[in-house]
């Protein structure tokens, strides 16, 4: 179409009568309205008046900045070259038990999300107490962190990983029941239809016709889980909850910084080497799912 029979076929100029209307019909047409402009100008203002407070409040400044960055390269210092001093093999027993409590602390925490989690979901429990009750519960676990946990468990079992298993899987538990909850309740409802119409009752409905569904994505979150473990059962030996963080602490209280960098470099390492390994086991995962869902829709 030539330009002149595309301009003749445009309508006629709006008179003002109907660009008032345009304006109050789409009044984002004409750009921002001072209203909006007002609340934008004023969400700004309070995100940097919420700034400006908290760095108030935590004595933030540039001359700490400086200072702290100036004791930094000290400590860098001082950790070159990194040792072990003779400890190699505590150690090296220390990072596997660290493992141990993490592999355990997921371990568990899964064992109890998936009872949970199907507790916590409508399509399995109907029931609007149970649910309200069950999600609340899991928003509790959530909401502390596991060096809380493990200050709890070491006043209640005592001193050493027995602690530190306890602590990761509390706080594990309420994220991995919520996750199994929410992968149960968006899950394809086909299956579970099926054994229903074939007479299942519904604990044959949950075994058949949803865990077969829910397992490869809990599997999936199970190995991010214990490699975010890895990294955080070497911090509960700051509350004597053992594994390699409690020859970490010990060693920056005696000021040896070879050796707790000889130690952070074991820690760097194996979490990079779990790391890669969840990443393609998780892979196998999800592509093994996506191969089969062609198959489950045609069958």
């Amino acid at each position: 179409m030539s330009p002149l029979a595309r301009s003749s076929s445009l309508p006629a100029a709006l008179d003002v009568a109907g660009i008032a209307w345009a304006r109050a019909t789409l009044p984002g047409a004409f750009g921002e309205t001072p209203a909006r402009r007002a609340m934008r100008v004023a969400l700004w203002l309070g995100v940097a008046v919420m700034i400006a407070l908290a760095c108030w409040r935590v004595e933030l400044s540039p001359v700490r900045l400086w200072q702290g960055m100036a004791r930094l390269g000290w400590l860098l210092g001082l950790m070159v070259p990194p040792t072990h001093g003779g400890w190699l093999g505590e150690f090296t027993w220390a990072l596997l038990q660290t493992l141990g409590m993490a592999f355990l602390g997921t371990f568990l925490a899964m064992c109890g999300a998936l009872p949970l989690g199907a507790l916590g979901a409508q399509n399995v429990v109907p029931q609007r107490l149970v649910h309200f009750g069950v999600r609340r519960s899991l928003d509790a676990l959530r909401g502390l962190d596991a060096l809380i946990w493990a200050l709890v468990f070491v006043h209640v079992v005592g001193l050493g990983p027995l602690a530190g298993v306890l602590a990761l899987a509390m706080s594990d538990l309420g994220t991995l029941a919520k996750l199994s909850a929410e992968a149960l309740e968006n899950l394809d409802r086909g299956p579970a239809e099926g054994v229903r119409a074939a007479g299942g009752r519904r604990l044959v409905v949950v075994r058949f016709g949803m865990l077969p569904q829910v397992l490869p994505v809990l599997a999936s979150h199970a190995l991010y889980f214990f490699e975010s473990n890895t990294r955080s059962a070497s911090i509960l030996g700051v509350v004597g909850a053992g594994g390699i963080g409690y020859h970490l602490v010990e060693r920056i209280r005696q000021n040896s910084w070879d050796e707790v960098a000889f130690l952070i470099l074991m820690i760097l390492a194996t979490v990079t080497a779990i790391d890669a390994v969840s990443r393609a086991l998780r892979l196998r995962i999800i592509r093994g799912r996506a191969s089969d869902a062609p198959a489950t829709r045609t069958g």
